[in-house]
Parts: structure tokens; C-alpha cells; sequence
């Protein structure tokens, strides 16, 4: 693929510093210091309690006090929610995001007018001044040329926002009335705000319109801003296409060619706004910002927590200690630590630069060129939003449109991820093998025995999060919730844990588990709600036990403050928290005049309680965003009729061939993916495509994961290829080369999804005899049972899954161009069709079949035996074609220097 070349910086380390300028380029956010430091905090902690007491206590926010019962302080509706959480949203936004950087098309055409006035008039022309004293005043207003202050515009768009959300909170009554009588009959701001009343002759027409339709106006105006400035302007157009289409598709005249189907009914703007803006159903409040409120956040959260713990930095170590001395050891390490970074987080471009700066260096070290290194990690990076047991926000999406639990999507998800992780894994080797790429010295790996012996309880919420949903099969949130409290009993128990305080941390945590043991046995109820006579009477050891275990992530986390405050200067030996929290730690310690503080064990825990609901507030912001966002055009599609008219339009397009709706729907996702999260493209194709691959009889499981893989592949196709560019920033290769080498190594990404659509024992999903009318719900989830079946799983399972990991092998060779020796072009298109036959023998076939009814000739099925054989065929040409080239190149040890296996 690429020639060996070492790297103009030696392959040195990647500074903080350098991370942060890429992440900088391509999020384009604020660097803000002072006061609105402290005011983004503020809001992004208060935005992660909200969200960890909807998960605690549902819609009714309430505290428990002993001798005082449950106060309540508000008992809120689903549709105030998403509100709430959608204002959150914008706020921060506003706040992180800058309006303009005086780089635009407007900003500069507005210099040129400056320009060409002083040129014509003269600088000190009064006409001049005047043009000058404009401009000044709307850069003060708008303009943040250097991203580092929060301008006057923005404080007006929080207080819209907030207003937004406030009129759902106070004047829900009236929102449910106007979902039966329309938005006309809302009262004027006037009736709203009764100190307005004497001025209400200035307000022309909106005195006699309704303040609920006005909000509606400018919340949908809000989000397209803030969609804008956080995601892209590309996505703001085609949402605000959307809704000028629901105003105007009536005006497409219906017998008109083609386009005829999307003429729509003629619609009102007041019904456009509610149902765009007071619906839960659809529109901004849709299924997607329920996803994000349920699911997504808590998810994000829990991931946040994770990084700030030094999981991170853990999990890398641990990847180069397991492969790092292997052939291409660096480039397999980054596999590795990619694949482990996706359970922290599912964003590709957060994965590729923290996991980039320490595994891109090491690669260009060990002999890969720049471009390979930093498409390495790319592929690998974007893979998180694929991998189970967290994935990306998109599967959540999934769980929500499928109806599907999410055990069942991770069980769906894993054997195509794993795939993936391996034909990359395979890719690598060979590329390592062809350039005679070695791996790192020992001297320079974490012991693999001692590295788990000191960082063991980073896996332990993974495996919780596992048992949660898989064993006790708890709703998504419910599992969120106690991992993360068992995230923060565990980092809170490990902080407080040392040689010295094991004792202490013991002795103190036996007093507390007895003490509300016995509160619980002899009265009921625990410690403190038993000295307020909140008890409820005894109740049998069993019972009192189960409650204390119930406890158990209080009482540890009790423990391990009161054992930190009576050694506030202790040092955690096994312990690291993330850079983020140690310089938070001082930087807040010198605001305070205490800087001794930042050594404090106890002010450290809670500035890692603080940094971690602060960055996971911050990294949820653009998910919120895209997803109200992305609402819109499913809420379009909803109210304006559309659906059934466009999946008519794109069947008819397709002719009746699987194979091309395929292509169509995986270049779609490509091409709307490309600069988008993966959660908008999911959602636009899901409402526009998925219907359509369903009516073919694609399973609904496989349609969706079809879309989610595509939305993926998208961020490392080039030209815009977003994790791609992030790696070669931190590579520093060229950015084209990089995205063309990271789409190379994730072509099996391409192959698998149209594997699994054509068979779907690849994703573990059998067909039901006795299904329902709806073609997307005649498969469902394999059980035991069927894997004792051997008339089904060896020909639909076992077979196709073997297929596919061989299949991706053949497709290493063919892209590599070297297995055991150099593969010749003859031989690279062998191994190409034999990858085909291995991995999707039916896509082969009914492509043949669709050829042929384009002549005239009549296609037959694909039956199971016919699957077989082909990929019988596939193999036996797999075997022939590996055999040959290992005669060719001879020995592996000769070729590569060690006889080491892949």
C-alpha cells in the first residue's frame, strides 16, 4: 500500500498541546478562560446532575430526608424534558461554539465593502466612519475572530433558549389546550407577560399572535443556529429544506414525472411549528432527543467518568503490553487500545486524537509511513461506534426505532465488529511482514501481570454494564445508573486505598455495613432515616441484608471519604486520574489561594466527580444538537404524508433490485456522512431508506445496522474523511493519503454489512416461520436452542461466519498486495473474488440475477445449498491461492525475520 518511510520527527510523542490544536481545527471550539470558564462548568455540571437524577428518580425531581420524607421539587412530563434537555443543549452551544470567526463568505464581503467605501471616499469621509462604526459594532455583537469570548449575541440566544424552555415548564396547560385547538388559539405575549400590556400597540402584528407560535418560530430558528455552529452548515440547510418543504411541496404538481410522489398536502405554519416543536411523537422533541435523554447522555457520562479515571491511558498500556513486541506490534497495539477507547467513547474523531497521540508516534517509530500510521488509526478509531458493549449513539437510536432491547443489539452487533477489528488486525500484519516491520523493545511495555494488578477495577463496570443488560436484562438507563455508581465507589474505594489506610478503609467500611445492618434489621429503614423514626418496623436477616447490599455503592463510597478525611494528604498507589483532572485540581486550587488543595486527596475525588460531569456534558453537546436537529426531517416526513410515497418512489428507482437499493443506500450514507455524525446520517436514511430495504425483505435489525456501518465508514472517506483528518494532524501526513489508506483498511467494514443483509445468521438473526404481515419483524434474535440445531446452524451460521474471517483475510491479501510473499495484480483479483464468494456469495448471485433480467432472463432464488457451495468454491480458491503464494515466499521466517505469529 504504502512505502516504508520513517517519519521526519523520529516518531517523538504527541504533546497535550498538539492534541488540542487538532481537536481544536476540527471541532472548532472556544478556548475561553475566566469567568466564562466557570460559567460553562456550572451549566455543563448542572446539565449532567439533571440528567443523573432523571436516571435515579424519572420525571419527578425529589429528594429523600430523614423525618422529612420525599420533598418533591418539580414532577415534570415527557415533553418538558426534552425540552429541558434540548435547552441545555443550545445553551452551551452558544457558549462553546463562536457565531463567526470573520471567516466566512459574509464577514468577508463585508470587509470588501469597508475597503471599497475608503477607497472611493477616503478613510475620514463621514460616510466612511459611519460604514467603520457599523461594522464595529456588529463584530462586537457577532464576531469572535480569536474563539475565546462569549459575544452579545450569544447571551441573547441563551436567553431564548432559556425562555424556550421556561414556557414548557410554567405554561404546560396551555400547550396541551393548543394540541387540540392549534397554536391560534395561544395567548399574545401581552396575556403572557401583563407588565407588557401598556406597550402592546408597539408590538404590530405580534400583539395579535400567539406567544406559543412565536417560541415555536424562534426555537426552530435556535436549533438550526446552534446546528450550524456545532455540526455543519450542510446539515442547517438540509433541515431548513425540510421545513420549507413542508410549507411549500404542496406547490409540486402531482402528475408531474418522477417527482410527482413528493407533492404533499398544503400545511399551515402554525401546524408546521407544533408539530415540529410541541410534539413528542416527532419534530425536535422526537424519537431521537428521547433517545439522547434516556439513553444517549447517561451513556456519554458514563464514558466520561471512565477517561477521567485514567481508564484510558490504562487500557492503551494494556494494549501495547499484549501485542507490542509482536511483528507490527504498534500498529496492532493501536487496534487494540482503539477498540477498548470505544467502550469510553463512540465519537471516531475522539478516539483517533486520544488514542493517536500516544499509538501514531509508535507506529512511525517501528517503520509504518506517516499516512499508513495515521490511517491505522482512523480505521480502527471509527470502529468504536460498532463495537459492543457501548457502540456509538446511533445504536440507541437503534434500540428506540427497532423496538429492540439493547442485549439483543449487542448480540446482533458483535460477530460483524468483530470481523472488522480482525481484517484490520490482518491487514496490518501483512503490511508489517512486507516492510519487515518489528515490534517494540520489552523495556519499553507496561508488565502485563502487574499493569492488571493495578488497574483490574477499570474492567469491573464494563462487566457490570454486561450483567445489567445481558443477565438482568435491566432497561438501558437503569444499567447506565448503577455503573455509574459503581464507577464512582470504585475510584472513590481505590483512592482512599493504600498500605497504610487498607486497614482504616476496612475497619470504617465494616462499621458502616454493620451499622446499616442492624438499622435495617431492627427497624426497617436505613441509619439516618432510623434515628429521624422514618423506620418501618424489623424485618428478617435476609431481607435487612439485601437491603444493605442494595446500599453497597453508598457505603463504599462513604468509607472512602471518611477514611480520605482522616488522611487528606494521601497518594493512591494504584490510582492515576486523567492529565484533565490534575490540572483542573491545581488551576482551582491557585483561584482559591489554597494550592496545597491540589494535593488533598478528598478535593481531588470531588474535582474528578466535577471534571467528569463537565466533560461529559461538553462531548454530549453536539449529540443533543445533531439529534433535535435531525428530528426534524423524520417530524417532515411524518406530518406532511410523505413516507409511503417515497418508499414507493425509491423501490420504483431500484427496479426491483436488492443489490442496487443496496448501493443506493450505501452511498447515501457515505456521501450525507461525510462531515456529519454518524447519528444524523443514521437518522435521515433510516426515515427516508430503512422502510424501503424492509419492503425487500431485509430483516429491520440488519436495514438499520446496514445504515449505522455506512454513517460510520463515511468519517474516513475521502475528501472529508473528519477522523482521518484528525489522525494525519497528529501523524502529520497528508490528509488525502491518510483518509485513501484508512478506507482502504476498512473495505471488510463495506463487505460485511452487505454479508450480513444477504445472510443474516451472520448477525445471529433467524428467520420466523409463522412472522406477522410485517416483513421486518419475521426475524428475530437466534436462541439456544437454535445453535443445537444443526440443520440450521452449521449451514446459516457456522458456515457464513467462518466465510466472513476468511473472507476478510483474502481481502487483506488483496488490498496489502503481500500475505506469506508479494501478490501479483492477476493474483489480487483472485483473492478479491474469492473474498466475494466467502463473505457474500448470495450478494454475487443476485447481482448475476438482475444482469440477466435485464436482458430478458428470469433469475432463480438463493437457496441455502446454494450459499454453500459457493462459498465451498471461495474457499477451496482461498486455499489454492494462499498455498501458492507460501510456496512463492517460502518460509515466514524468511520473509519476515521471526517465525512470530499474527
Amino acid at each position: 500500500m504504502t512505502e516504508n518511510a520513517q517519519s521526519d520527527d523520529g516518531g517523538e510523542a504527541v504533546s497535550d498541546e498538539e492534541v488540542d490544536e487538532v481537536l481544536q481545527e476540527i471541532e472548532r471550539k472556544r478556548s475561553l478562560t475566566g469567568w466564562a470558564v466557570v460559567l460553562v462548568a456550572l451549566i455543563a455540571i448542572s446539565f449532567s446532575v439533571f440528567q443523573m437524577w432523571l436516571a435515579a428518580k424519572g420525571f419527578v425531581l425529589s429528594i429523600s430526608l430523614p423525618g422529612v420524607g420525599d420533598v418533591v421539587f418539580a414532577s415534570l412530563q415527557d415533553l418538558q424534558i426534552r425540552a429541558v434537555h434540548v435547552a441545555f443543549g443550545l445553551i452551551l452551544t452558544f457558549l462553546l461554539y463562536p457565531s463567526s470567526t470573520g471567516d466566512g463568505p459574509l464577514s468577508r464581503r463585508c470587509t470588501v465593502l469597508g475597503s471599497l467605501v475608503d477607497q472611493k471616499l477616503g478613510e475620514e469621509h463621514p460616510v466612511s466612519r459611519v460604514v467603520h462604526a457599523i461594522g464595529n459594532a456588529l463584530a462586537w455583537v457577532f464576531l469572535d475572530a480569536e474563539m475565546d469570548r462569549v459575544t452579545p449575541s450569544d447571551f441573547v440566544f441563551m436567553a431564548l433558549s432559556t425562555l424556550s424552555a421556561a414556557y414548557f415548564i410554567t405554561d404546560f396547560d396551555e400547550i396541551r389546550r393548543m394540541r387540540a385547538l392549534g397554536l391560534e388559539s395561544g395567548r399574545p405575549i401581552q396575556e403572557v407577560f401583563t407588565f407588557l400590556e401598556p406597550i402592546a400597540g408597539l408590538f404590530g402584528p405580534l400583539a395579535d399572535t400567539s406567544y406559543a407560535f412565536v417560541l415555536g418560530v424562534i426555537g426552530i430558528l435556535l436549533v438550526l443556529e446552534a446546528t450550524r455552529r456545532a455540526i455543519s452548515l450542510w446539515l442547517m440547510f438540509i433541515v431548513a429544506a425540510f421545513v420549507v418543504y413542508a410549507r411549500f411541496g404542496v406547490l409540486i404538481p402531482q402528475d408531474a414525472a418522477y417527482v410527482g410522489v413528493l407533492s404533499i398536502p398544503e400545511l399551515s405554519w402554525p401546524s408546521i411549528i407544533q408539530n415540529l416543536w410541541y410534539n413528542t411523537e416527532n419534530g425536535v422533541f422526537g424519537v431521537p432527543v428521547s433517545v439522547s435523554v434516556q439513553f444517549i447522555y447517561i451513556f456519554i457520562l458514563f464514558g466520561a467518568f471512565l477517561e477521567m479515571s485514567g481508564a484510558g491511558q490504562w487500557f492503551i498500556d494494556l494494549a501495547y503490553g499484549a501485542t507490542g513486541t509482536r511483528k507490527g506490534g504498534p500498529a496492532k497495539a493501536s487496534i487494540l487500545a482503539s477498540g477498548f477507547m470505544g467502550t469510553i467513547s463512540g465519537s471516531s474523531i475522539a478516539n483517533t486524537v486520544t488514542t493517536g497521540a500516544f499509538t501514531i508516534p509508535l507506529m512511525k517509530r517501528s517503520g509504518y509511513s506517516p499516512e499508513f500510521s495515521g490511517g491505522v488509526e482512523a480505521s480502527a478509531s471509527s470502529g468504536g461506534q460498532i463495537l459492543p458493549p457501548v457502540m456509538g449513539a446511533a445504536a440507541f437510536l437503534i434500540v428506540q426505532y427497532t423496538a429492540t432491547p439493547f442485549a439483543d443489539v449487542i448480540v446482533v452487533a458483535t460477530i460483524p465488529a468483530l470481523v472488522f477489528f480482525f481484517g484490520v488486525w490482518v491487514m496490518v500484519h501483512f503490511e508489517a511482514v512486507k516492510e519487515d516491520i518489528g515490534g517494540l523493545d520489552p523495556s519499553e511495555l507496561v508488565d502485563i501481570r502487574s499493569h492488571f494488578s493495578n488497574g483490574w477495577f477499570y474492567l469491573v463496570p464494563i462487566g457490570l454494564l454486561l450483567y445489567y443488560l445481558i443477565v438482568e436484562r435491566l432497561s438501558v438507563a437503569r444499567s447506565a445508573w448503577f455503573t455509574l455508581i459503581a464507577i464512582g465507589a470504585l475510584i472513590t474505594l481505590v483512592a482512599a486505598y493504600s498500605d497504610e489506610t487498607r486497614a482504616r478503609l476496612g475497619a470504617v467500611f465494616g462499621v458502616l455495613f454493620g451499622a446499616s445492618f442492624l438499622s435495617q434489621y431492627l427497624f426497617g429503614a436505613g441509619v439516618l432515616s432510623a434515628l429521624a423514626g422514618d423506620g418501618t418496623g424489623s424485618q428478617t436477616v435476609v431481607g435487612a441484608f439485601s437491603a444493605t447490599v442494595g446500599d453497597l455503592g453508598t457505603l463504599i463510597i462513604l468509607a472512602g471519604v471518611l477514611t480520605l478525611i482522616t488522611r487528606p494528604r494521601l497518594d493512591s498507589p494504584i490510582l492515576s486520574f486523567d492529565s484533565a483532572v490534575d490540572d483542573t485540581a491545581e488551576t482551582t486550587a491557585d483561584a482559591v489561594g489554597r494550592p496545597d488543595l491540589a494535593s488533598n486527596g478528598l478535593y481531588r475525588l470531588g474535582v474528578f466527580l466535577g471534571k467528569s460531569m463537565e466533560s461529559g456534558a461538553r462531548t454530549a453537546v453536539p449529540v443533543v444538537i445533531a439529534v433535535a436537529a435531525a428530528g426534524i426531517i423524520p417530524g417532515v416526513i411524518s406530518v406532511s404524508g410523505l413516507g409511503p410515497n417515497l418508499v414507493s418512489l425509491i423501490t420504483t428507482v431500484a427496479g426491483g433490485s436488492l443489490v442496487l437499493l443496496l448501493l443506493v443506500t450505501a452511498f447515501s450514507s457515505i456521501i450525507l456522512g461525510m462531515g456529519m455524525p454518524t447519528t444524523v446520517t443514521y437518522i435521515i436514511l433510516v426515515s427516508l431508506l430503512a422502510p424501503a430495504l424492509t419492503e425487500f425483505g431485509v430483516p429491520l435489525l440488519a436495514a438499520h445496522l446496514f445504515i449505522l456501518y455506512f454513517g460510520v465508514i463515511a468519517d474516513i472517506t475521502p475528501p472529508v474523511a473528519v477522523a482521518a483528518y484528525a489522525a494525519s494532524g497528529v501523524a502529520k501526513s497528508d490528509a488525502f493519503e491518510t483518509g485513501i489508506e484508512a478506507f482502504s483498511l476498512s473495505l471488510n467494514k463495506a463487505i460485511v454489512p452487505f454479508a450480513f443483509v444477504v445472510t443474516p445468521g451472520i448477525i445471529l438473526l433467524r428467520r420466523v416461520p409463522e412472522a406477522d404481515l410485517d416483513v421486518g419483524n419475521q426475524y428475530r434474535v437466534i436462541q439456544p436452542a437454535d445453535l443445537l440445531d444443526p440443520g440450521y446452524s452449521i449451514p446459516e451460521i457456522l458456515i457464513p461466519v467462518i466465510g466472513v474471517f476468511l473472507g476478510v483475510v483474502a481481502l487483506a491479501a488483496t488490498v496489502i498486495g503481500f500475505a506469506y510473499a508479494p501478490v501479483s495484480r492477476g493474483e489480487r483479483a483472485a483473492f478479491a473474488f474469492s473474498s466475494l464468494l466467502l463473505m457474500a456469495p448470495g450478494l454475487a448471485v443476485s447481482g448475476v440475477y438482475d444482469l440477466l433480467g435485464l436482458v430478458g432472463i428470469a433469475g432463480g432464488e438463493m437457496t441455502v445449498l446454494l450459499d454453500v457451495v459457493l462459498r465451498g468454491v471461495g474457499l477451496a480458491l482461498f486455499l489454492f491461492l494462499m498455498a501458492k503464494n507460501r510456496q512463492r515466499g517460502g518460509d515466514p521466517a524468511g520473509q519476515s525475520g521471526t517465525a512470530e505469529p499474527a
